[in-house]
């Protein structure tokens, strides 16, 4: 849907959006979306003054700005004030992330022009879409978790800056505090939240990739020290080798996906396995580049990779469902057992995936308990409960049928997925004590580009 522009709540037709245009002087609404209810919210209040039952208590990452989520009709969109320049940079970076289909929340608008029932002006808000299921890093750390956490927590984030570097995006401020996170299979997959410091460029530069991995080791080193120093951190994590791992990660990934590869005439098996391996690594290979050396002994190959989704692709096409990389990728595996199982490997395999879904998908994930269906995924409690019907197979001696399965995952496992009211308080309460805004003392000159607090 284009743009649509609002000033008072009236249309102007107009689709212009410009970081350079001066911030109108009227309440202004940029929004990608039809949602009415975005245009009665109370913006002549700073958001830390809107009234309890807009906001949901949802985790929120530290921040510099002051970050809500709010209810606007049956939607969640997090709201984050910030000054008019920035807000409008961002926006239209995380516009042009999602036409690249690169993992980034979703932008839905900017609100500018907001004034207080005082007159004074008040800070633009950037409003994105909540993405579901999804958690900061801190709340993870909040949950009784493996040892191993920061390590899958890193491999996630090294394959999103890969992804983001091959795109051109060069991101300018890594840290694990700018990313979501959201549980895919055994593993994680993270999503970019923080656009404001980000450009795009046809390509980059070593030296602008490898700024970014530097600053990302820097970040995520301090980052875990703060969680060592509030006993969050398990205490056989070592900071420091973390954060290496994540350089490493990303210099094998990204070798992996663009690194030249040399073969013998004779041996063009290679060329396949390597396309295999790309394919295993969740990457799809677009074209493959060739030459041949001078005298003939060698063929020279680079992969143009596409990008992540080879696995949730080939799910999407059979099933419809849009989910996580390695997700897919053990519900294939699933569907594979399953068209053995009824001996129907010589069936097209569309007609196969159909009863699959309606005959074990679906009801399986019907099954979730409704005060959990905000907190884990669908594909993700079906691949939970796979592993628990294994684990009591392997406990008991003979094979566990998928209801019984469910039911005692259900009973014995699935409430580590929820978060009481007190932990989710005390990261909120954290999450606060990053905001660098201050009602109180705010001062435009200061920051000429943003505007003078209310002081009500």
């Amino acid at each position: 849907m284009a743009d649509t522009l609002l000033s008072n709540g009236t249309s102007n037709g107009s689709s212009e959006s410009n970081v350079d245009r001066a911030e109108p002087q009227t309440l202004n609404i940029t929004a990608a979306t039809a949602n009415p209810r975005l245009f009665t919210l109370p913006w002549s209040l700073p958001l830390v003054k809107w009234s309890e039952d807009l906001i949901v208590n949802l985790p929120r990452g530290i921040s510099r700005h002051v970050v809500r989520f709010v209810r606007v009709g049956d939607q969640i969109n997090a709201m984050k004030e910030i000054s008019y320049r920035s807000a409008v940079k961002e926006y239209e970076m995380l516009r042009s992330l999602e036409k690249i289909d690169v993992p980034s929340v979703k932008p839905i608008g900017v609100v500018a022009g907001r004034h207080g029932v005082d007159g004074q002006p008040l800070e633009a808000i950037l409003v994105t879409e909540q993405l579901k299921f999804s958690l900061p890093y801190r709340a993870l750390f909040a949950r009784n978790l493996r040892a191993d956490t920061a390590d899958r927590l890193i491999d996630a984030l090294a394959v999103l800056l890969v992804r983001l570097h091959l795109q051109g995006f060069y991101w300018g401020d890594v840290s694990l505090s700018n990313v979501l996170f959201l549980r895919d299979a055994d593993n994680y997959s993270a999503v970019l939240v923080d656009a404001e410091t980000g450009a795009l460029y046809s390509n980059l530069t070593d030296g602008q990739r490898e700024y970014d991995i530097d600053l990302a080791r820097t970040n995520i080193i301090g980052e875990l020290m703060d969680l060592h120093s509030g006993n969050l951190l398990p205490s056989e994590v070592d900071e420091i080798e973390v954060g290496n791992r994540l350089a490493d990660r990303y210099h094998e990934l990204w070798d992996a996906l663009t690194g030249m590869s040399s073969f013998a005439p004779d041996e063009m098996w290679k060329i396949e396995q390597r396309v295999n391996r790309l394919n295993d690594l969740g990457f799809d290979v677009d074209e493959l580049e060739m030459t041949t050396t001078e005298d003939g002994t060698k063929i020279n190959v680079r992969p143009r990779v596409v990008d992540a989704g080879y696995a949730s692709n080939k799910l999407l096409r059979l099933t419809g469902l849009d989910v996580q990389e390695n997700q897919a990728r053990r519900l294939l595996n699933d569907l594979d057992a399953y068209r053995t199982s009824t001996w129907r490997q010589g069936e097209e395999l569309e007609v196969v995936a159909t009863d699959w879904m309606r005959e074990v998908f679906e009801p399986t994930v019907r099954r979730i308990p409704p005060e959990y269906r905000s907190q884990i995924e669908p594909a993700q409690f079906f691949h939970e409960v796979l592993n628990h019907r294994q684990e009591m197979a392997e406990k008991i001696g003979h094979d566990v049928s998928t209801p019984e399965a469910v039911e005692d995952y259900i009973e014995t496992n699935l409430g580590e997925y929820k978060m009481d009211s007190q932990a989710i308080q005390s990261i909120l309460d954290e999450a606060d004590s990053g905001v660098m805004d201050d009602y109180d003392d705010y001062n435009a000159e200061d920051d000429p580009d943003a505007a003078v607090w209310a002081t009500e």
